[in-house]
């Protein structure tokens, strides 16, 4: 049966116009269902009438749901019938998504493909923390939109959306949920064993996570996070955080030490030096430079408790022993390595060879790109 025979428009516009608030509701319900049955054939001028017809009913209905419990059930299960349908009518998707009963309003919130990010982010401004839950739970979710969810500092939010594999967070994102995991022991796990959580805040959670919550996070770490985990805590428990843990200038570092190759003065002296003084940011600059990888491929080397990573820079860039043990304890605030971890480290040094050390260095530098 096709909605345009005058029959069915007629009955439509007779219970918009004259009909009760059940004929109302059964006439939605009719439309509902005709859709329904059709739409893999329909065309994108079938469906804007859908939408406009049905628009116009779900108005009328919305007008009495308030005092009527049978309006609002029936919005409820014509939202849960089209939110999986991805050629939903639009304009009808977004009405039900803005209503302010949630289980109007839940099902198109957590399925309906036709909800853009300009919806999403709209709605996450405007409408409650039970509708913010229903947004946060959808399968895929960018960055935009967990932005938005994160800005109204709900810890329920927080928490699905940690838990939710498909959303994705910023940076700033993970900065404000892990500032509510400082007081929030179950939250702080959930955020902690997320693999896209940016190390410096990985380090941050633990500093401030009680034991209990450190051994939680080691028990569900996933493999490739274990290690990190690890090392962060005892960098945490041996009281030797690195330097590297606030933020840090490395626009200025590596300005200065471009104009230092330009002159010719960046050599291996000048690194040393910069190590010895535990400049932080000019070593990660100057390994960067005369290794020819990038910041972002030398920062984790430098931050991790491990020394042989770091060692691979050090090889590629053919630096001596004096010089690669002074990079090595340059993340350091303050101490020195162990005489035991030193000569551990010098060892394995030595058995590196400079090409070795550049084809796994060109490696790590294509996948971080």
């Amino acid at each position: 049966m096709a909605l345009a025979e005058p029959s069915i428009l007629d009955e439509i516009e007779s219970a918009i116009r004259l009909g009760s608030a059940e004929k109302h509701i059964e006439t939605a319900q009719r439309v509902t269902e005709l859709f329904l049955s059709s739409v893999g054939s329909f065309g994108e001028e079938q469906i804007d009438l859908f939408d406009d017809v049905l628009e116009r009913l779900i108005k009328t209905i919305e007008l009495r749901a308030i005092a009527d419990v049978s309006a609002r059930i029936a919005l409820a299960e014509i939202s849960t019938q089209l939110a999986p349908v991805a050629k939903a009518p639009p304009s009808v998707i977004r009405l039900l998504a803005s209503n302010d009963e949630i289980r109007i309003a839940g099902p198109v919130l957590q399925e309906s493909a036709r909800l853009d990010e300009e919806d999403l982010v709209n709605l996450a401004i405007a409408k409650s923390e039970q509708h913010l839950l229903a947004i946060a739970g959808r399968w895929w979710l960018k960055h935009v939109v967990t932005d938005a969810l994160l800005a109204r500092r709900f810890p329920s939010v927080s928490k699905r959306i940690v838990s939710n594999p498909g959303a994705r967070v910023s940076a700033k994102g993970f900065a404000l949920i892990v500032g509510q995991a400082e007081s929030d022991p179950e939250l702080a796990v959930s955020v902690g064993v997320r693999v896209d959580l940016p190390s410096p805040l990985r380090r941050q959670l633990l500093r401030s996570a009680t034991d209990i919550v450190r051994s939680r996070l080691l028990k569900r770490a996933p493999p490739d996070l274990f290690e990190e985990i690890q090392d962060a805590i005892a960098s945490v428990t041996a009281g030797i955080d690195r330097q590297m843990a606030g933020p840090r200038d490395f626009e200025r570092a590596i300005n200065f030490i471009a104009r230092l190759k330009e002159s010719g003065k960046l050599n291996e002296d000048a690194l040393r030096g910069f190590a010895r003084q535990r400049q932080y940011e000019e070593v990660i600059a100057a390994l960067a430079q005369m290794t020819g990888a990038t910041v972002d491929v030398i920062r984790p080397l430098m931050q991790s408790l491990r020394d042989d990573g770091l060692l691979v820079p050090c090889s590629a860039a053919a630096l001596s022993w004096e010089t690669t043990s002074a990079v090595l304890e340059s993340r350091y605030a303050v101490g020195a390595m162990k005489p035991s971890d030193l000569e551990r480290a010098k060892n394995l040094f030595a058995r590196m060879t400079p090409d070795n050390a550049k084809r796994t260095l060109r490696f790590w530098q294509v996948r971080s790109s």
